[in-house]
C-alpha cells in the first residue's frame, strides 16, 4: 500500500526533475546554437571599431540585391581588391549614413557625433577607402608624435604606424586629400606645377624608402597648423574668403619649401624657374578656385575634422542605446540570412497593430502634471535621459539651459517636445514611428537600386547619395506597393464624436505619416425607430491632402463584432484591410529601428527557405526589451523576458519544433492563416491569452513555426512590481484556461511522445510545475505538523535515517532552487555569456543577487501559482490592464495590501504558522541547526511573499511616507462600503470583490475541501496543552469548540454598537467594561488554579487563528446560506478583524525599519543601482525636491 501511496509523490518529483533538467539542457543547447549562429561576436563598441573594415563587404553580401552586386562601380574594374573594397564601401555608405541620421533624429547622438559616425560617399576619385572619422580621430596627431620620436628608417616608422590599421588609413587619406585639394584650389600654371612636383618628389622618396631623409619630420606640426588654418577658411563656404585662402596656401608653401623639405630638395625646388619667377612677381597662389564641387567640399570638411578632432572617439557614441543598436546591427551582418531580392521583386507585406484607448501622444497636461512628490513626467524624462534631452535641444536649435516655459512659447517646438517625450514611453506614437521605418527603408533601397541600375534617367557614374530619396515619386510608389501599415483603433469613431484628445492625436499621426491607415468600427445610430438595431461598419481611413480623414473602405457588418475578448476581436475585424503575402502583428508597446527594417526583405525570403518538411507559416522574430534601464525590477523583468524571447524560443523552434506564437513581432503567412481560421481567436475567457492560440492553430493545421535572430523589434515591458504582478497574473490565468482548451488537448493527442513532453514543459506544464513547487512546501509542512501532533515525528525520522531514505532532502533542495529562481537565472546567465561575455555575465549575475533578484523570483512564483491555481479551480481568467507608465513613485501600503493580500500575504502567514507549529512541537535531530536547514527555504518564501512589495517600493522605508500610508490604510479599512463605492476606497467593497470568483457549486465544494486544512491546527494543538495532559478523548476537542464559541460571543459583545439613544450607549459601554474586567480576572484565575500555563494561552491563540480563518472561508464559500441565517454582518466584521491583524503584522517591521534613515538610503541604492551607476539624478526624483533644485 505504501508503494501505491508514493506514486503521486514520485510522479511530482519526476515532473519537477524533468523541468529542472530541461531548463539546464535548453540553456546549454540554446547557447551552442546561438554561438553557431554567430550571436554575440560584436558585443562592445570597441569591437565595432575593430571590425568596421569588414562591414561593407558583409552588408553588400546580405542586404544588397544580386543585380546591384554584379555592376562595376563607376565604370572601374572591380577585379582589383582595393577597388572592390571601395565599391563595397560606396554601396554601404548611403545606408550607414541614413542609419546614423535616424539615430540623430531620435536624439541618441549629437550633431558632432553624427559627423564623426558618418561615412564618406567613397564615390570620388580618391584612391583609397574613406572610413568614418570616429575610427580615425586623433590618429593624425598620434602619427605625428610617432614621426617626431622616429630615429629609425622609413620602413620602421611605417611599420609602427601600421600597427594601428586605422592610423595608416588616416595618414594615407590625409596625404591624398591634401594633394587633391591643393591641386583643385590653385589656379595658375605655376601653382599647379609646384603641387605636382612637390608631391612627385615626396612619392619618389617614399618609393626609395628615404622619406625620413627627404623631409624634416620635426616640422610636421608647423605644416599641420598651416593646413588646419587653410581648411578652417574653406569649410566656411564663403567665396569672399578666397584672398585669405590664397594667403594660407602661400604660408603652407613657405613652410613646406623652406622648413619641411631637406636642403638638397630645397635647392632643387629653387631651380624650378617658372615657380621662382611667379613667387618673385607675387603671382604664385594669387588666384584661388573656391571649391564648389561636392566631392571637394566633402574632402575639405573631412580633412578639417581629421586634423582638428583631438579627443579619442572610443566613447562615440556615448549613448548606451545607440551603442547597443549599432552593435547588434553590425553583428547581424555576419549571421546567416537569405539574400535580399530587389524591392520590385520582394514579397509585399503588411504590419498590423491593435489599439484601444492607450496613450497616443503625451499631452501638455500629462507632461507637466506633478505627482504627490512634485515630480512631473517631463522632469522625470529630463533626468533619466539627460544626454538625449541635450541632443533634442540642439536639434531644435535651442541652448542647453532652455527651460520648459520657453519651449511652450513656440507651438512647433512644444509639439516636438511632446513627440520627444512620447518616443520614450510606451505610446502609439512610438510604435507608428518605428513601423514606418519599413517604408523609409524600402524607399531608400528602391531609390539606390534605381540609381545603381541606371534607371529613371540616372547614370551609374552619378555621385551616389541617399539625398532626396524621400521625395522620389518612383521610390515612394514602389514602397507603397510593397508595404501597408494598418492600426486598428477600435473606438476611433467614438473618440472623434466625443472629441477626446486621443482622436486628435491619431489624426496628427495620420497627417505626419502618409502611408498610415486607421481601421475602426463605426456605429450608425441614425436608425428609423427605437426597435431597429444599430448598424455597424468596419472602416479604413487615411489622411487626405488637407489633413482630414478620407474614407478608403467601408464594410457593413452583420452586427456588433465585439462578442468575445476585445483585443482579438479588434484584430479580426480589421485583418481584411491588410495586403500582401505576409502580415507582421505588432503590439502597441513596441518599437522598430531603421537598421532592422533594412533586413525585412531578407526575413520575408525565409518563407521560401528550407526549414524542414514544410515551408514556414510563422516567422518568429527576436525582441529587445527596452524598459530595463532604470530600476532593478525593470532590469530583472527585462532579463527574464529577453532570455525567453531569444534563447528559449531559439530552442523551441529548433530542435524541439514546439515554438508557438507568444507575442507580436512574428510574421504570419497571411494567405495560410486567413484561409485557416485567422491569426487570433476571440472566444471570451478561454482565449484570454489570444496570442498563443494563433500558434496552436498554425501547428494543428500542419504549419511550421521558425525563429530568426538576425532581426529584432523593440518591446516595452511592465516596470513596477504591481504592473509585473498583474501581467504575470494575466499570463498565468491564460495558461489555466489553456489547460481546459481543446487546442491543447488536440496537440497533446497528436504529438509524438518527445514532442508532447517538449510542448508540455514549455507551455502549461511550466505553470503546473511552478504550482507543484509551492505545493511541495505545503505538503512538507503539513506533513511535519501532522507527525508532530501525532508524536510519530521522531520515529519516522529515525527509520528514514536507518533506511538511508534521502528522497525528502532531494525534493526540498530541488524545490528551494526552483523557488529562488536559480533555474530561471540559468538561461539568463547563458544569454549573458553569449551576448556580453563571461566576465560581464558573472558580474551581472552577482549584481542581480545583491539586488535581491531571488526575492523577486520567489514572489513571482507566488503570483503565478495563485492565478494559475484559481483559474484551474474556478475559471474566469480576465484581461488585466497593467498600465504602461513610468514607475519611479511610491505605492501606498493599502494599494499593495489590496493587490497581494489573498495571493501572497494569507498564504505566507499560513506557512509561517506551520513553521511555528513545527518549531514548537516537531522533532529535529541536531536541534536548531537542523531546523534552520530544513526550514530556511520556507522562511525565505514567507519573508519574500510578505515584504517584497515593500522592499521593491520606492521610498518604502521613508518615515513620512510610512506615517501617511498607515493613515491611508486605516481610513480604507474602516470606511463603510455601499452602492457605487469602489474597492480602492472601502475595505467592504474590496472584500466583496475578492469573493466574486466563487460562482459555481463545484467551486464552493472545492473551496470547502481546501479550507478543511485550517482545522488541523486546533485539532492537533489542543491535545498538546499542559491543561489536557495525556487525555486524548474527543471531549477535549469538543470543549475547545465551546471555548472558541465563547471567544466569538465576547468579540460580538465588544463590537456591538447599535444606533440607539445615548442612555443605551452608556449601558452598553458599562456592560463592555464589566465584561472586559471579568474576562481578565477569569483568565488569571484559570492560570493560577488549573494546569493552564502561559504557553498554553499562546498555543490556544495559535490554534484558534487558523480555525477562525477556516470558518471565514467556509462562510464565504456558502455565502447564500450564511446570509439567510442573518450572520453575514458578523462574518464581515470578523473578516475585517483578520485583515486588520494581518496588516499590523506586515506593517510593524516596515514602521520599525523606517525609524532608521540609512535603511531608506540603502533601499534606494538597491532599487536604482542601474541609475546610480549611469550617474543619473535618481535621488532628486525620489526625494521629490524639484522646487529646491530649480531654485
Amino acid at each position: 500500500n505504501s508503494g501505491y501511496l508514493a506514486i503521486p509523490v514520485r510522479g511530482s518529483i519526476y515532473l519537477m526533475d524533468i523541468l529542472i533538467w530541461y531548463t539546464v539542457m535548453s540553456a546549454i543547447v540554446g547557447g551552442v546554437i546561438g554561438a553557431r549562429a554567430r550571436l554575440g561576436e560584436i558585443r562592445s563598441i570597441e569591437m565595432v571599431h575593430k571590425r568596421f573594415e569588414s562591414f561593407p563587404g558583409a552588408f553588400v553580401k546580405n542586404l544588397v540585391s544580386p543585380q546591384i552586386k554584379r555592376i562595376p562601380f563607376s565604370g572601374q574594374s572591380t577585379q582589383d581588391s582595393q577597388d572592390m573594397n571601395k565599391a563595397y564601401a560606396a554601396m554601404f555608405a548611403p545606408f550607414w549614413n541614413e542609419i546614423i541620421r535616424s539615430l540623430r533624429e531620435e536624439d541618441f547622438i549629437s550633431n558632432r557625433e553624427m559627423d564623426l559616425l558618418s561615412i564618406p560617399s567613397n564615390a570620388g576619385s580618391l584612391r583609397l577607402v574613406q572610413w568614418p572619422l570616429f575610427l580615425l580621430s586623433s590618429k593624425i596627431l598620434l602619427a605625428i608624435d610617432l614621426a617626431l620620436d622616429c630615429k629609425d628608417t622609413q620602413t620602421d616608422l611605417w611599420n609602427r604606424i601600421c600597427r594601428d590599421e586605422y592610423m595608416a588609413y588616416a595618414v594615407k587619406e590625409c596625404y591624398y586629400s591634401v594633394e587633391k585639394i591643393l591641386y583643385s584650389l590653385v589656379d595658375g600654371r605655376e601653382g599647379k606645377l609646384w603641387v605636382e612636383k612637390i608631391f612627385r618628389e615626396i612619392n619618389s622618396s617614399i618609393a626609395e624608402g628615404s622619406l625620413v631623409i627627404t623631409l624634416s619630420l620635426k616640422k610636421l606640426p608647423v605644416v599641420l597648423s598651416r593646413l588646419t588654418a587653410l581648411t578652417g577658411l574653406l569649410i566656411r563656404n564663403n567665396p569672399e574668403l578666397a584672398k585669405g585662402a590664397g594667403k594660407a596656401v602661400h604660408d603652407l608653401y613657405e613652410v613646406v619649401t623652406h622648413e619641411l623639405v631637406s636642403s638638397d630638395l630645397r635647392e632643387t625646388i629653387d631651380t624650378w624657374n617658372i615657380v621662382a619667377r611667379a613667387r618673385d612677381d607675387g603671382r604664385l597662389f594669387s588666384s584661388i578656385v573656391w571649391p564648389n564641387d561636392p566631392e571637394i567640399k566633402e574632402l575639405v570638411k573631412r580633412l578639417h575634422l581629421l586634423l582638428t578632432v583631438k579627443d579619442s572617439a572610443a566613447n562615440v557614441p556615448k549613448n548606451l542605446e545607440a551603442r547597443r543598436r549599432l552593435e547588434f546591427f553590425t553583428n547581424s551582418l555576419f549571421m546567416d540570412m537569405p539574400s535580399a531580392k530587389p524591392v520590385s521583386e520582394m514579397l509585399p507585406f503588411s504590419v498590423f497593430t491593435p489599439y484601444y484607448s492607450e496613450t497616443v501622444l503625451y499631452s501638455t497636461s500629462e507632461l507637466q502634471k506633478e505627482n504627490e512628490d512634485g515630480i512631473s513626467t517631463l522632469f522625470y524624462l529630463q533626468k533619466i535621459f539627460p544626454d538625449e534631452w541635450e541632443n533634442f535641444l540642439e536639434r531644435i536649435g535651442r541652448g542647453a539651459s532652455t527651460g520648459d516655459a520657453e519651449l511652450q512659447q513656440s507651438s512647433i517646438d512644444f509639439l516636438e517636445l511632446r513627440f520627444w517625450a512620447s518616443y520614450r514611453g510606451q505610446t502609439l506614437a512610438r510604435t507608428v514611428r518605428g513601423m514606418m521605418y519599413y517604408r523609409r527603408a524600402l524607399m531608400l533601397q528602391s531609390f539606390l537600386e534605381s540609381r545603381s541600375l541606371g534607371v529613371d534617367n540616372y547614370s551609374q557614374n552619378n555621385f551616389i547619395t541617399s539625398q532626396d530619396f524621400e521625395s522620389s515619386r518612383e521610390s515612394r510608389a514602389q514602397a507603397d506597393l510593397k508595404f501597408t501599415y494598418v492600426v486598428s483603433c477600435q473606438i476611433y469613431g467614438q473618440q472623434k464624436q466625443r472629441k477626446v484628445p486621443e482622436a486628435a492625436d491619431i489624426a496628427l499621426l495620420l497627417q505626419r505619416n502618409e502611408a498610415l491607415r486607421v481601421a475602426f468600427i463605426h456605429v450608425d445610430e441614425n436608425t428609423t425607430d427605437a426597435n431597429t438595431p444599430r448598424v455597424f461598419y468596419s472602416k479604413l481611413v487615411k489622411a487626405d491632402i488637407n489633413g482630414k480623414d478620407q474614407e478608403i473602405y467601408s464594410i457593413k457588418l452583420p452586427g456588433d463584432p465585439k462578442l468575445g475578448e476585445g483585443k482579438p476581436e479588434n484584430q479580426n475585424h480589421a485583418i481584411v484591410f491588410t495586403r500582401g503575402d505576409a502580415v507582421q502583428t505588432i503590439d502597441m508597446n513596441q518599437d522598430n529601428y531603421l537598421e532592422e527594417a533594412m533586413k525585412m526583405r531578407n526575413l520575408l525570403e525565409e518563407f521560401h527557405a528550407n526549414h524542414g518538411l514544410r515551408h514556414p507559416s510563422i516567422l518568429g522574430v527576436r525582441e529587445h526589451v527596452f524598459t530595463g534601464s532604470v530600476s532593478s525590477l525593470a532590469w530583472f523583468m527585462s532579463n527574464q523576458e529577453t532570455s525567453f524571447v531569444t534563447l528559449a524560443q531559439r530552442v523551441l523552434a529548433n530542435p524541439l519544433k514546439v515554438r508557438m506564437h507568444y507575442g507580436h513581432p512574428d510574421v504570419f503567412d497571411r494567405i495560410f492563416h486567413i484561409t485557416r481560421g485567422g491569426i487570433s481567436k476571440a472566444s471570451r475567457v478561454i482565449n484570454i491569452s489570444e496570442d498563443i492560440y494563433a500558434g496552436f492553430n498554425s501547428t494543428l493545421r500542419l504549419g511550421n513555426i521558425t525563429h530568426h535572430e538576425y532581426i529584432q523589434v523593440g518591446k516595452g515591458r511592465d516596470v513596477g512590481l504591481n504592473q509585473i504582478a498583474l501581467f504575470e497574473g494575466k499570463v498565468a490565468g491564460g495558461n489555466g484556461e489553456q489547460v481546459l482548451s481543446r487546442d491543447v488537448y488536440r496537440l497533446g493527442q497528436l504529438f509524438d511522445f518527445f514532442r508532447m513532453l517538449s510542448f508540455f514543459f514549455t507551455t502549461v506544464g511550466y505553470y503546473v510545475c511552478t504550482m507543484m513547487t509551492v505545493l511541495t512546501v505545503y505538503i512538507f509542512l503539513y506533513g511535519r505538523a501532522y507527525l508532530a501532533f501525532s508524536g510519530l515525528d521522531e520515529a519516522v525520522s529515525e527509520k528514514a535515517k536507518l533506511m538511508g531514505n534521502t528522497a525528502l532532502d532531494a525534493a526540498l533542495n530541488a524545490q528551494f532552487l526552483v523557488q529562488i529562481g536559480v533555474f530561471t537565472a540559468v538561461p539568463m546567465i547563458m544569454g549573458f555569456i553569449l551576448e556580453l561575455g563571461l566576465l560581464k555575465a558573472v558580474f551581472s549575475f552577482i549584481t542581480m543577487q545583491l539586488q535581491l533578484c531571488s526575492v523577486f523570483f520567489t514572489f513571482s512564483l507566488g503570483t503565478r501559482t495563485h492565478y494559475f491555481g484559481r483559474t484551474i479551480l474556478h475559471g474566469g481568467a480576465k484581461y488585466r490592464a497593467t498600465g504602461r507608465g513610468f514607475v519611479v513613485r511610491h505605492i501606498k501600503f493599502a494599494d499593495n495590501y489590496r493587490l497581494y493580500s489573498r495571493s501572497h500575504f494569507v498564504k505566507a502567514l499560513e506557512v509561517a504558522l506551520l513553521l511555528i507549529v513545527y518549531i514548537a512541537y516537531g522533532y529535529a535531530e541536531g536541534g536548531a541547526v537542523t531546523y534552520v536547514l530544513l526550514t530556511f527555504s520556507s522562511w525565505f518564501l514567507v519573508i519574500s511573499w510578505l515584504f517584497a512589495p515593500y522592499i521593491f517600493n520606492p521610498s518604502g522605508f521613508e518615515w513620512q511616507k510610512t506615517v501617511e500610508d498607515f493613515d491611508d490604510w486605516t481610513s480604507w479599512l474602516l470606511y463603510k462600503g455601499g452602492v457605487g463605492v469602489k474597492g480602492e476606497n472601502s475595505w467592504e467593497s474590496w472584500w466583496d470583490e475578492e469573493q466574486m470568483h466563487i460562482q459555481t457549486l463545484r467551486g464552493r465544494i472545492l473551496e470547502t475541501i481546501l479550507s478543511a486544512r485550517f482545522f488541523l491546527f486546533q485539532y492537533g494543538i489542543v491535545y498538546k496543552l499542559h491543561l489536557t495532559g495525556k487525555d486524548t478523548s474527543l471531549a477535549i476537542y469538543g470543549f475547545s469548540w465551546v471555548v472558541l464559541v465563547g471567544i466569538v460571543l465576547i468579540f460580538k459583545i465588544f463590537t456591538y454598537s447599535p444606533k440607539k439613544s445615548a442612555d443605551f450607549q452608556l449601558v452598553l459601554r458599562f456592560s463592555q467594561g464589566v465584561a472586559s474586567i471579568g474576562l481578565v480576572a477569569a483568565v488569571c484565575l484559570v492560570v493560577a488554579f488549573t494546569q493552564l500555563s502561559i504557553p498554553d494561552l499562546f498555543a490556544s491563540i495559535l490554534a484558534f487563528i487558523p480555525t477562525g480563518w477556516g470558518i471565514l472561508s467556509l462562510a464565504i464559500a456558502w455565502k447564500k446560506i450564511v446570509w439567510s441565517l442573518g450572520l453575514w454582518d458578523s462574518v464581515r466584521e470578523f473578516a475585517r478583524m483578520y485583515d486588520a491583524g494581518m496588516g499590523v503584522i506586515i506593517f510593524a517591521p516596515i514602521a520599525f525599519l523606517s525609524w532608521f534613515p540609512f535603511i531608506s538610503t540603502f533601499q534606494s541604492r538597491l532599487l536604482f543601482n542601474q541609475a546610480f551607476s549611469r550617474g543619473l539624478e535618481i535621488s532628486i526624483i525620489l526625494a521629490g525636491n524639484k522646487a529646491n533644485v530649480e531654485a
